[in-house]
């Protein structure tokens, strides 16, 4: 499966300047720009740009950055699921997972992240795949937000769909393991019947035996 790229951007206007909504990012670029310090809930900000550099390389690897001026201060990225999760046993070339998207705190509530899904759906190759993304709880700031798990939930959800991802029913021990972790996914209008059946395959492997 060739994995075509297109660039698109969008401009958020704010009180302290556009912000720009750009990707698929080339690595070149990447490599240019800085990390907002508040980057930080998977990893230091350092360490998620060597991270966000090494998605970009990959041939599947999508970045789409917000950046104000020269630093990033948002990203989302979609790579092919881990090796050691389940949604890579079906070895599906059309299916692709959003791993990640962070907003650097001073940046929120300006809609970097619906806009930040906006763009990466402007790409008509994402009409070729299965989206996913898995959510849980531990991975989210309840305590920078001020939100509870459930208004956090709620909130990740509308953003979610803003890209077309909605929430689909799994038996993935990780994912029940607490109901306010949830699975979602988007199927492109080029996604065939065949992958979507193997898809569910992935997500019911629990399956009594009568």
């Amino acid at each position: 499966m060739r994995h075509i790229k297109t660039y698109h951007a969008k401009e958020i206007k704010t009180k302290q300047g556009p912000i720009i909504v750009e990707g698929p990012i080339q690595i070149s670029r990447l490599k240019e720009l800085h990390f907002h310090e508040g980057l930080t809930a998977f990893r230091p900000s350092g360490q998620q740009k060597e991270a966000l550099l090494e998605i970009s390389e990959l041939e599947e690897g999508r970045i789409i950055v917000a950046r104000y001026k020269d630093t990033v201060v948002g990203y989302v990225t979609f790579l092919y699921p881990d090796p050691l999760e389940r949604w890579s046993e079906g070895n599906l070339e059309n299916l692709i997972e959003l791993g990640a998207i962070e907003v650097a705190p001073p940046f929120r509530e300006i809609s970097i992240g619906k806009t930040l899904l906006e763009v990466s759906m402007m790409d008509k190759m994402m009409e070729n795949y299965i989206i996913i993304t898995t959510e849980y709880y531990w991975h989210w700031d309840l305590k920078g937000t001020g939100l509870n798990v459930w208004e956090y939930r709620k909130a990740m959800e509308k953003m979610m769909e803003t890209g077309g991802l909605t929430w689909v029913a799994t038996d993935d021990p990780e994912i029940c393991s607490h109901p306010a972790n949830c699975l979602m996914a988007r199927f492109g209008k080029k996604v065939n019947h065949e992958s979507v059946q193997k898809f569910d395959q992935l997500r019911f492997q629990n399956r009594f035996m009568y």
